[in-house]
């Protein structure tokens, strides 16, 4: 049997769906490989390229700040799952004009969506608004912060339905990043410098998890099972609709990154961080299909 050590590098349901999913069904058993599943949030670079990667998002930014060759070889989704959860009395993006936001660092890929999300729409994210860099997690402080008034809106992760927590509180989604910004991101990312893309290992993985992909298109009712696992606050119809709204149209079934979409993504992201576009997204997003 074939072994591999894979990282996620931020928690809730876009990055550790599919790989759970993949895990529970036994995918990786069929195609014979061990999967040691890691936790690398807190991992520097050189420790996380010595392994696979969930974080398409992160692979890229350190390929484009560091030259770290990382190369994805599966996408889960187009749609970054992070949204802006506000207090009552703002309604949109421009409205955070003057507030005070808590949101993920600008180095990292969700801070760096967020702020082109906001440069979207008409906002600096260094004069306009008042930042408080958060780390991502369960945003359990973040709520607290929004419900007593310590900050005025938060970009929140997949680790809540965040539409069910604007409901139960009486706040405001403001947007969800999917919705202004895409990108190929959350698959599997690999650094050619340590394991080879063809390596079998690797592409054992990447078939598991594209059967992993078709059980969240195909079968609806074993997917939002997985999901109340990950959204245990949450009720089975609102685990649900957010499955429905935010997953089922949006993560592909075969795991290809779509060029076009990753070529104006990579640019965009390189100007948010003032680097080069050193590279192309052929190169970066390999779209071949995983060896049989």
């Amino acid at each position: 049997m074939y072994t591999i050590d894979l990282a996620y590098v931020g928690r809730g349901l876009h990055e550790e769906l599919v790989a759970y999913i993949a895990d529970q069904q036994g995918y990786y058993v069929d195609e014979g490989v061990h999967v040691a599943l890691r936790d690398g949030c807190s991992w520097d670079e050189e420790r996380l390229r010595h392994g696979a990667t969930i974080g398409l998002g992160r692979a890229l930014l350190s390929r484009l700040t560091n030259g770290i060759p990382w190369v994805a070889l599966n996408v889960n989704t187009h749609r970054p799952l992070f949204w802006f959860l506000a207090r009552p009395g703002l309604t949109s993006l421009a409205d955070l004009a003057g507030r005070r936001l808590a949101v993920h660092a600008p180095h990292t890929a969700p801070g760096c969506f967020a702020r082109i999300v906001l440069r979207q729409a008409g906002l600096d994210p260094d004069r306009d608004i008042h930042t408080t860099v958060r780390p991502p997690g369960d945003y359990g402080m973040d709520l607290r912060w929004l419900h007593d008034g310590r900050i005025d809106a938060a970009l929140v992760g997949s680790t809540m339905a965040p539409e069910a927590i604007a409901a139960e509180h009486g706040w405001q989604v403001l947007a969800w990043v999917g919705d202004h910004f895409q990108i190929p991101t959350v698959g599997m990312a690999v650094d050619p410098t340590y394991i080879h893309p063809d390596d079998p290992a690797v592409q054992a993985v990447v078939r598991a998890h594209r059967r992993a992909l078709r059980v969240i298109h195909n079968e609806p009712d074993t997917t939002a099972r997985y999901f109340q696992t990950f959204l245990g606050r949450h009720t089975a119809d609102e685990v649900r609709a957010h499955y429905e709204k935010f997953i089922a149209p949006y993560f592909t079934t075969d795991g290809q990154a779509d060029l076009v979409v990753g070529a104006a993504a990579i640019t965009a992201v390189a100007a948010e961080l003032g680097v080069p576009a050193t590279v192309t997204a052929a190169e970066f997003y390999r779209t071949a299909t995983a060896t049989p």
